[in-house]
């Protein structure tokens, strides 16, 4: 396997990873007015993911980062072309890693109630838009022979790449719902246990339909046994949370995310950015790639480093893996002094 498709390969796990990670706190932060009755529920909502939210964010700048370094080309022409959506994105994510952080330092809760909608919107707004960008890097841009994008934001807007917005809007959603019933009981448990079976079912519907459609573009037998793969897990994800097995739905969301990223990237393969204005314009894992040179040095680093980062994030999460009730919250605010 050459060095540019092993690089293919990385980042495409480091986006799953992302997804997958980032995907649950999406869910957790929309759904907190509805399983968030009132202050102290809401207060148990956001800290199931107060410890793991930022290290979930370091998947994003770590597969950046490695997109930047591996393919380059493939970076300039997807931050170029999609320059307004991504900064939606990146306003969002600051705003609510700002939302996360400072709700906490007053009790008031004028205070605590425009941080909220910070929160939901900062979780809804990247929620949306990351599928729909994944969608259209599937679906490829209007692109010339230099490589430059020719569409507007309005072109990444079509149905296909909506319905793949709406997709993930949903998984999240539901992916954040399951998180919820595993990390918490009481109230905000079961509230979001009940909210499992309408978000299920909204989410197999657009998810059929989205994957399906891709397929429909450019399927093969491996992203096809990938795609039912998907579908399968989310079946079984909704079926454990309906039995009660919270551990199982989980991993069963999670298994969903993945798969379909995967079915996404394995689409994607030879291609980084596919151009529908003639393919032979389109950029793929060899002509927009850095120099053998510059992949090697990056193994090497992602040999050492990539062990470490694994263990202390999941160091992380055994350290915090107790479930969360009213009585684990309910405490006096300390204030803060300069």
């Amino acid at each position: 396997m050459a060095l540019t498709d092993i690089w293919f390969l990385l980042i495409a796990v480091l986006w799953t990873g992302y997804l997958v990670l980032e995907g649950f706190d999406f869910g957790v932060g929309m759904l907190l007015p509805i399983v968030g009755r009132d202050a102290v529920d809401r207060k148990v909502t956001l800290r199931t993911i107060g410890p793991v939210w930022d290290g979930n964010e370091v998947w994003l700048l770590v597969a950046g980062g490695a997109t930047f370094a591996a393919f380059p080309f493939w970076y300039a022409t997807l931050f170029s072309g999609f320059y307004l959506a991504l900064l939606i994105i990146l306003v969002a994510l600051i705003l609510r890693g700002i939302a996360l952080e400072y709700r906490g330092k007053l009790d008031d809760a004028s205070w605590h109630r425009r941080w909220d909608l910070v929160i939901v919107g900062g979780s809804a707004v990247p929620a949306l838009l990351w599928g729909i960008a994944l969608a259209n890097i599937v679906r490829g841009v209007p692109m010339g022979a230099d490589h430059e994008y020719a569409g507007s934001f309005f072109t990444l807007l079509n149905p296909y790449a909506l319905l793949g917005g709406v997709t993930t809007l949903l998984l999240f959603a539901l992916h954040g719902a399951i998180f919820l019933a595993l990390k918490t009981h009481g109230e905000v448990h079961d509230r979001a246990l009940r909210l499992v079976p309408p978000v299920g079912i909204a989410t197999v519907v657009a998810a059929a339909g989205f994957l399906g459609w891709t397929q429909a573009f450019d399927g093969s037998w491996i992203t096809w046994t990938l795609a039912l793969a998907a579908a399968l897990c989310l079946i079984g994800g909704l079926a454990a949370s309906w039995s009660g097995r919270e551990g199982w739905a989980f991993l069963g969301t999670a298994a969903t995310i993945a798969l379909a990223s995967a079915t996404l990237f394995t689409t994607l393969y030879p291609n980084v950015l596919p151009s529908t204005t003639d393919p032979a314009f389109s950029l793929t894992t060899l002509n927009a790639a850095s120099t053998p040179y510059t992949l090697k040095i990056m193994t090497w680093v992602a040999v050492i480093f990539t062990p470490v980062v694994l263990l202390y994030q999941g160091y992380t999460y055994w350290v915090f893996r107790q479930r969360l009730g009213r009585a684990d919250v309910q405490q006096p605010v300390q204030k803060v002094t300069a």
